[in-house]
């Protein structure tokens, strides 16, 4: 009896603790814009739309303020600001707030190494409720893709906007686990077996009906291509509230630069974050490959490899693929640039062409 005296008081307890959360958010609400952005040091495209609508309110609502919430511990406002104009070349018009996370382990794919997809889902709401908690905003915008922290949002009483790149999850996905095709996030041991991949198929079906319901809490969706569009209607089911929304790249810095070539060996430049979706090592195979069909007697090109690394997983995908050039032996052909900034690379770029 008495044991079921604490279970039930435990119970109650927490069911009132995850209930004075959202009262007091309400409560407390502020006249502000809350970007979620947990990596605010990753280098890649989804930064830099981050910077692009930080400045785009600052320009159209500029009674609303921004705030940012990072796991990055050494962010400030100040050091926001100069990241968004040396790495990017966007000049925000003030220094955005700043909200400290210390929850976002639980968003590390290394933190779940099997079920991946929905352990990252599931603790982007854990750290959504750190977030929100801490400060609550009446606009809440997700700039990274975590659906899952909508309905959360929703119960804090903001309006859901997001820019999604790409679909957690989509209907290619479920092809490839059907067709048994090799990938990162489909490893041999399942492709090798149908029973696991008919469970993966389930897993996949059952997480299609969660994302759905989740990405149909947000007000107003950008998607930042008429792929990403067709899929997120398919799965959220609005149609009305996703609006395309090309992402903002700026190509002033490329636009000075000369059309004419004085370089007599060719340069091939790959641009993307250090993640496994890229496909790095598929391309420096594809290099490979290609200098071997080359004619003996012509130059043999270079292939630059420029990203980013958000963490100690980026770190380590990028040694393991300076590994993979020597065992292709093209290493010498073959260079990586780390964290290149926005002026470095425009440096950079006119240094190539000399």
């Amino acid at each position: 009896m008495l044991t079921m005296m604490i279970i039930t008081a435990l119970i109650t307890a927490i069911i009132a603790g995850l209930c004075i959360g959202p009262i007091n958010g309400r409560r407390r609400r502020k006249r502000a814009v809350g970007f979620f952005h947990p990596y605010t040091n990753d280098g890649g495209g989804g930064e830099r739309v981050l910077w692009c609508a930080v400045r785009g309110i600052q320009e159209e609502s500029p009674d609303l303020d921004c705030y940012v919430y990072t796991g990055d511990h050494d962010a400030t406002p100040q050091s926001l600001m100069a990241r968004a104009l040396d790495r990017f070349g966007v000049t925000l018009l003030s220094s955005p707030k700043v909200v400290l996370l210390y929850k976002r382990k639980w968003i590390e794919e290394t933190t779940y190494p099997h079920f991946t997809m929905i352990g990252q889902s599931l603790g982007s709401v854990y750290l959504a409720w750190e977030a929100l908690c801490k400060f609550t905003p009446m606009y809440y915008f997700d700039t990274s893709g975590y659906a899952f922290t909508y309905p959360l949002a929703r119960l804090f009483g903001c309006k859901v906007i997001c820019y999604t790149h790409y679909p957690t999850i989509s209907s290619d996905m479920l092809a490839r686990v059907r067709q048994h095709s090799f990938m990162y996030n489909n490893d041999a041991l399942i492709t090798k077996s149908v029973w696991l991949s008919r469970c993966k198929i389930v897993y996949y079906t059952v997480f299609s009906c969660l994302y759905g319901f989740v990405g149909s809490c947000a007000h107003l969706a950008m998607v930042n291509s008429s792929w990403t569009k067709s899929h997120i209607e398919n799965l959220w089911r609005f149609p009305d509230r996703i609006k395309r929304v090309y992402p903002p790249c700026d190509t002033s810095g490329l636009q000075v630069l000369p059309l004419e070539r004085s370089a007599e060996i060719p340069v091939l430049i790959s641009v993307a974050q250090f993640r496994p979706e890229k496909a790095h090592t598929l391309q420096l195979e594809a290099f490979s490959a290609a200098i071997k069909r080359l004619d003996p007697t012509l130059p043999k090109p270079k292939f630059q490899i420029v990203g980013s690394c958000r963490n100690k997983s980026d770190e380590d995908r990028l040694q393991m693929l300076k590994e993979k050039a020597i065992e292709l032996n093209v290493n010498e052909h073959v260079e990586f640039h780390k964290n290149v900034t926005y002026r470095g690379c425009c440096c950079w770029h006119s240094f190539n062409d000399r």
